[in-house]
């Protein structure tokens, strides 16, 4: 899942600063408890809330809220019932049938397999140009309908009635109760989407939800936005919170003094801050399965195209200076392009067996030395490319950062960017630049939620870098390998070997979210893959 812009860096924190944070307010009066409202930060403005083309964590986050698929996640990224209350699977594990349990859509209808029916079509359709449609793989005949060589109707997804749902798979997929966890397929109501037409989920009230919550305020375009407990979600009576106030906070130090006003109940920690409140009962820190990565636009010209001119950026960046320095929040260097801890086998870590050292270390002499060579195999004697970040303090330290060591590279110039968040994912996914700073968070506890984004005809993969091994080992580890852990295992340790060796993407860090969080805020649920939050579980305490 692309996520948010980078845990901000901005303002070091005073002395005085840390004293109002140690008598801070922990608010844990009963009239807060009784109000049972959540005041939330996001580093993003929330930029859409289509579930079909929504690609953020910000969006993520918000529609696993508001909204309910097949199965939920719950505590560390175990699948729970959701809409559907038990499920079957065949021999062959190409067959599930979900039975689901009577529940309702915000507006009163009904939610029925059907909704989920219209809602993976409506995501395969190649019409609707979801960049998630690729998540569809195992589905049968997915692929063949993406590729508009079979009817949307085709997909191995059927309704039985109201409330049985039959989904038939191209191959065993030993991961797919995952996938129907996921915001992507999650059920999408087809009247409300027709009657709003192009203006279909552009604000709050364009919309129908089936989740704990409720989308109640969003112009579309506002920085902030609301839930509300959603009465008519089958399991409202367990959802404490009556509502959640969402503010976009791109300053860590505005943030840091509204949480110490008792403004926001959470706030997450960047630059000397996280260090000045290690200490404290409410400091947390949170390990996710994002890593952060450079693209280079293979597309725009040759220089990018040439394998050393990649590996000399990359060389060229000291990534635990950046880490332990700049971000200090608990952010690791990057081992690969698929997040460490996500996934091991016989003790071992996916990344320590798929590692490729030279690809995510410094070695400024090797790098201006491939440098060099890459300008005169492509004709040059200088370049100049532009990087492009996000707007924020975080977005542009990085920036600030990279451009900083690759200026160590004889004949480069660089030139920064720094765009709002949904500019700079737009103009990504239009191949609008040189080099971007990109990210992806695993939407379910498996590589290949990393390794599929860089197949040559994936969307996703802006810079379009191409390899056809690295194209047969993920297709053999989605495909035929499938249902074989060890042979799988080794295709995903061959693939990802393969974008490293060749620097198809330049990996940077592993994101570490730092944050305070107010002592009477009870039954926080997060999960390191996909959305990372879950709030219905979530209240005030007393």
């Amino acid at each position: 899942m692309k996520i948010n812009s980078a845990v901000k860096l901005g303002t070091v924190a005073t002395f005085a600063a840390v004293l109002l944070a140690a008598c801070g307010s922990s608010s844990s009066s009963s009239s807060e408890a009784s109000k049972q409202t959540l005041n939330w930060m996001e580093n993003s403005a929330l930029p859409s809330m289509d579930l079909s083309t929504s690609t953020d964590v910000v969006s993520g986050e918000t529609e696993n809220n508001t909204n309910e698929g097949l199965l939920r996640f719950g505590k560390n990224s175990k699948t729970l019932p959701g809409v559907a209350k038990s499920y079957t699977k065949s021999k062959d594990g190409k067959t599930y049938t979900f039975n689901l349990r009577k529940s309702n859509w915000s507006n009163g209808d009904k939610v029925t397999a059907k909704d989920f029916v219209y809602a993976w079509q409506r995501t395969v359709n190649p019409k609707t140009a979801s960049q998630y449609s690729y998540m569809y793989a195992q589905v049968k005949n997915a692929n063949a309908i993406i590729a508009k060589k079979k009817p949307v109707s085709s997909l191995g997804v059927k309704a039985v009635g109201d409330y049985k749902l039959v989904v038939t798979l191209t191959q065993a997929t030993s991961y797919f109760p995952a996938l129907v966890a996921s915001p992507m397929f999650f059920p999408q109501n087809q009247s409300v989407v027709q009657k709003y037409g192009k203006k279909y989920a552009t604000n709050a009230a364009s919309n129908v939800y089936n989740g704990p919550f409720k989308l109640t305020y969003w112009t579309g375009t506002s920085d902030n936005w609301t839930l509300s407990k959603n009465t008519k979600y089958w399991n409202a009576k367990n959802v404490k919170l009556k509502k959640i106030n969402f503010k976009t906070m791109k300053d860590p130090q505005t943030s840091l003094s509204q949480y110490q006003s008792g403004k926001l109940d959470a706030t997450y920690l960047s630059g000397q801050q996280p260090k000045n409140y290690k200490n404290s009962k409410q400091y947390v820190e949170r390990k996710s399965a994002s890593t952060f990565y450079i693209e280079l636009n293979e597309k725009k010209d040759s220089m990018m195209k040439n394998k050393k001119a990649r590996q000399a950026l990359s060389l060229a960046i000291n990534r635990n200076q950046f880490v332990n320095k700049v971000l200090a929040d608990g952010s690791t260097a990057a081992k690969g392009l698929v997040s460490t801890g996500l996934a091991s086998k016989n003790g071992k870590d996916f990344n320590t067996a798929a590692a490729v050292p030279s690809a995510t270390t410094q070695d400024l002499t090797k790098a201006k030395k491939l440098w060099k060579q890459a300008l005169k195999e492509t004709g040059r004697k200088s370049y100049s490319l532009t990087l492009m970040a996000d707007d924020t303090p975080a977005g542009k330290n990085s920036a600030e950062f990279i451009q900083s060591q690759w200026a160590k590279l004889d004949g480069l110039k660089v030139t920064n960017s720094n765009l709002p968040f949904k500019t700079r994912l737009a103009r990504s996914q239009d191949g609008q630049f040189d080099a971007v700073i990109s990210a992806w968070g695993a939407d379910f506890p498996d590589p290949i939620s990393f390794l599929s984004l860089f197949t040559s005809g994936n969307s996703y993969n802006n810079g379009k870098w191409a390899s056809k091994s690295y194209d047969k080992y993920v297709k053999a580890a989605s495909g035929k390998d499938a249902n074989n852990a060890d042979a799988r295992w080794s295709d995903m340790v061959n693939a990802q070997k393969t974008i490293l060796g060749d620097q198809g993407i330049i990996p940077v860090y592993q994101q570490g979210k730092a944050q305070l969080v107010k002592s009477n805020v009870k039954g926080l649920i997060y999960f390191p893959t996909g959305a990372n939050w879950d709030f219905s579980s979530a209240y005030i305490s007393k």
